[in-house]
């Protein structure tokens, strides 16, 4: 079943970043490889292995203010 959900350019860029960092076939693929590391402390922790030239902390609260930013 495909589906097709709206995401940011931003998000994208992310994405598409991840996809390339871990060799994933598809954006499926860095997705679930991502959302399969949530019982990792931090998700941010999780993020560093793939992100290493990013700063962590930069991404996390990139994150952080985009879920605030859904919520209100």
């Amino acid at each position: 079943m495909v589906t097709t959900i709206q995401i940011d350019d931003r998000t994208l860029d992310l994405l598409k970043t991840l996809k390339e960092e871990i060799n994933a076939r598809s954006y499926d693929e860095a997705i679930v490889r991502i959302v399969g590391q949530r019982n990792k402390k931090s998700f941010a922790g999780s993020l560093k292995k793939y992100f290493q030239n990013d700063n962590v902390s930069s991404i996390a609260r990139e994150l952080q203010n985009e879920r605030r930013k859904e919520r209100f």
